[in-house]
């Protein structure tokens, strides 16, 4: 009998396969998927978010991870793994070698072939962290973003960024001028 062209991973395989992996791969619920490379825009802007966000970080004794660092979410019975574009940590690390699980910021910045996932699974799978005060999701094709912010209650609450917010965790400011300087991309959404 051939081995299945689909076939479950356990989280241990995933861990131990993945630090060999030539290419990042997200584990949802056993299946693995290859991430893709990101555009031009795309990276200036996950650099431009970071170049704010690194010295605002360190001042309050936090960790922010670009690109490599998986989020460890478990939710409603299911494990997945997610490769977040940028990450920002502020609790004490809990011995997870290739992950963190308790991040405070996500920010996912969108293309077309992340959009509908990052809007979508994995928005629920984040703002059902505990720990996560914010879910900034930043477009890459039009200067356009929006934040899901933490109610003091502990539901949230989402925003449209006109022009400048206030992220959570290091309450640090963020203008689009900041998100998008020197990146080409459409005109700014109008609502």
């Amino acid at each position: 009998m051939s081995d299945p062209a689909l076939r479950l991973l356990t989280e241990q395989d995933y861990l131990a396969s993945e630090e060999l992996s030539p290419v990042r791969r997200e584990y949802v619920d056993g299946f693995v998927y290859a991430q893709v490379g990101a555009s031009l825009p795309h990276n200036r802007i996950a650099s431009n978010v970071l170049s704010v966000l690194l010295p605002a970080s360190r001042a309050k004794g936090c960790w922010t991870y670009a690109a490599d660092m998986k989020v460890r979410v478990s939710r409603l019975g299911q494990l997945r793994y997610y490769y977040p574009d940028l990450v920002m940590v502020c609790e004490p690390h809990d011995d997870l070698r290739q992950a963190e699980s308790q991040p405070c910021l996500i920010v996912e910045i969108l293309s077309r072939s992340t959009r509908q996932v990052d809007m979508t699974f994995k928005a629920q799978d984040y703002l059902s962290l505990p720990s996560l005060q914010g879910y900034l999701l930043v477009d890459s094709e039009a200067q356009a973003a929006e934040l899901y912010r933490r109610l003091p209650g502990g539901g949230w609450t989402q925003e449209t960024v006109q022009d400048a917010l206030t992220l959570p965790c290091v309450n640090v400011a963020l203008s689009l001028a900041e998100i998008y300087a020197r990146v080409h991309v459409g005109p700014a959404v109008e609502e």
